[in-house]
């Protein structure tokens, strides 16, 4: 095929094969692309004469691609992102007029101490702008990044999608929550003693604390596992449990009142929060003065 030929290819359509590819569902792509099932599967019946290929195969529930279908795919996407980036860059981006909606991802505990800054700022800077967050951690950034859902993350990171970039906003120091009126420090027999909060996605009892006590042969005893940090504080309240967050986390929870915070009575790691986004869109004009204030809002000076 030349490039006249391309002429007769919808651009549309490789939209809809880039998301059937992610979601193998009909029903789903046509959720995330806000269209009716019938014009997906019109759509999809339009790819198969294009490629002259089936290009997926329902198994249950789900729709496997063909090999085909994965070898277009491998070279769809990259282009696809030369496109978006080669687009954005010939439009220009006033916040002060804008009414671009940007999806981003946060962890728990980044919504709820850091993103109430970040948003005051943006309502003065571009008041027309929209934020969509989504919910997501280290589990969840990659498929989330890999399927457009989000353009930019902010979480502890682990594996990314080949095409995402990185870089660390700020190193995060545990420090201990606590909500009873004992003055001074908890030493680390009175830690290991206390009962404890811990604040997990995926429900876990136990945490990377577990593992730095289990350095100097102690443990603790979890009593309580919740999902989110916002209502801690509550929880805490007139109990002698305590609970291991990260140090911004503390700074809004005890701003609130009802609890305080002090260093962990033993050495552990600090650890990294980390800015992600798609490469198809780094050099986007938005985009990039979104993860400026980001890094303003969320960064710390070291990072900075």
């Amino acid at each position: 095929m030349n490039r006249n030929d391309l002429r007769r290819v919808d651009l549309n359509l490789l939209i809809v094969f880039e998301t059937l590819m992610h979601e193998r569902s009909v029903t789903r792509a046509a959720e995330k692309l806000f269209l009716g099932q019938p014009a997906i599967s019109a759509a999809l019946s339009r790819l198969r004469g294009l490629f002259d290929d089936p290009l997926f195969v329902r198994t249950g529930r789900s729709m496997e691609p063909s090999a085909r279908a994965m070898e277009i795919f491998a070279l769809l996407s990259p282009a696809l992102d030369s496109i978006s980036t080669a687009v954005s860059r010939a439009a220009d981006f006033d916040p002060a007029t804008s009414n671009a909606v940007f999806r981003i991802g946060l962890s728990d505990d980044v919504e709820f101490a850091l993103l109430p800054m970040l948003l005051k700022r943006i309502r003065a800077e571009a008041p027309g702008i929209v934020l969509v967050i989504r919910r997501a951690n280290y589990i969840l950034m990659p498929a989330l990044l890999a399927s457009g859902e989000i353009s930019i993350g902010v979480s502890y990171t682990d594996d990314l999608p080949a095409n995402a970039k990185r870089k660390v906003l700020r190193r995060n120091r545990p420090m201990l929550l606590r909500a009873d009126t004992k003055p001074g420090n908890l030493t680390l027999d009175e830690f290991c003693a206390r009962p404890h909060a811990l604040v997990s996605f995926a429900g876990d009892l136990s945490g990377f604390i577990d593992e730095e006590l289990k350095k100097h042969g102690r443990t603790r005893h979890v009593v309580l596992a919740v999902p989110q940090f916002n209502g801690l504080s509550t929880l805490l309240a007139g109990t002698d449990i305590v609970a291991t967050v990260p140090d911004y986390t503390a700074d809004s929870l005890t701003a609130a009142g009802g609890v305080r915070a002090e260093p962990l009575p033993l050495d552990t790691p600090s650890f990294e929060l980390h800015l992600a986004w798609r490469g198809s869109q780094d050099n986007d004009p938005g985009e990039r003065w979104l993860r400026s204030r980001i890094q303003m809002f969320f960064g710390d000076p070291d990072s900075l």
